[in-house]
């Protein structure tokens, strides 16, 4: 079984550049809030309208959703910021300052940590870093520095670790939430530039989808590289679904969702959507799976 288009629910116009980012899907509401770059806010949609928007966060790149905690999350790139709000309408927006151009994210809930993952700029020495945010004092508990630009990251919770990939060099770097003040250790991709990131705890496999067109399948604790597969084009976002044990792989140029069987690996189908669609996002119950259409402004929904 793979992607099946059930409609579109049209969001905001652009008011820039910029289009989508990363967006996550709230459990117990089932609201999709996905980061609107061009427009400076956070979008929240159910599966039949527009509903809400949470303005000012500049250059905001991506949402994560802790159900855990019931806390939404955004880096905010163009204003060095991670947010943190409540779900709902209308909420306050606690604004914690991290390191240059923050990106990825992830959240350990038994220690209440958030780990921004910096893009940097080249021109700015020591500006690829990793900020560990103490999210109930909303402080800055640590800064890491890293060797290159960083892409995607992921809490592993029963590892208790973060991995977080590295554009160049192509490795992942893992940070021990136990002591996140430096890197644990580092694995080894064999394909260049690192990217979308992904996690299966039951097999503790990581999914590598790499700029050089390779997804990467990993064993967590040592490092090994178990498999290769080729993909459609360059990606971005990678979702794994433990519950139908398969891997949404986007890919924007030309528009593309690769669909693969983890078990085994296999790829099963390329799900056309529109030219720029690099961002998806997948309900917790595994069922649906929203991909951000930037040139007609909508979010497509699929049955997985």
């Amino acid at each position: 079984m793979t992607l099946t288009l059930t409609g579109h629910v049209v969001l905001p116009g652009h008011k820039a550049g910029g289009g989508f980012d990363h967006a996550a899907v709230h459990a117990a509401s089932g609201h999709v809030y996905v980061a609107h770059t061009a427009n400076d806010a956070v979008d929240v949609f159910d599966r039949q309208r527009h509903l809400f928007s949470i303005p000012n966060l500049t250059g905001v790149a991506g949402a994560l959703v802790s159900d855990d905690a019931q806390l939404i999350f955004s880096s905010n790139r163009d204003e060095n910021t991670v947010g943190i709000f409540a779900p709902g309408p209308d909420p306050e927006v606690t604004k914690v300052a991290v390191g240059v151009r923050p990106n990825g994210l992830a959240y350990d809930h038994g220690r209440k940590l958030l780990l921004a993952a910096n893009v940097g700029d080249p021109a700015i020495a020591h500006s690829y870093t990793l900020t560990l945010v103490d999210v109930g004092a909303r402080a800055v508990r640590a800064s890491i520095e890293v060797p290159g630009r960083t892409r995607w990251a992921v809490f592993d919770p029963d590892a208790e670790v973060f991995y977080v990939n590295i554009s160049d060099p192509a490795v992942i770097v893992v940070v021990d939430a136990k002591k996140p003040t430096s890197i644990a250790r580092t694995i080894a991709i064999p394909a260049a530039g690192p990217h979308g990131l992904a996690l299966d705890r039951a097999s503790h496999r990581l999914f590598c989808a790499c700029d050089a067109r390779v997804l990467v399948t990993l064993d967590a604790r040592s490092g090994d590289v178990l498999d290769e597969k080729r993909l459609s084009g360059v990606p971005d976002v990678v979702f794994f679904n433990r519950q139908r044990q398969h891997l949404y792989v986007a890919i924007g140029d030309p528009g593309i969702i690769d669909v693969f069987s983890t078990s085994p690996m296999k790829k099963l189908a390329a799900t056309e959507t529109e030219a720029g669609t690099h961002t998806t996002a997948l309900s917790p119950a595994g069922d649906r799976l929203y991909a951000f259409l930037p040139r007609t402004h909508r979010a497509a929904i699929y049955e997985t």
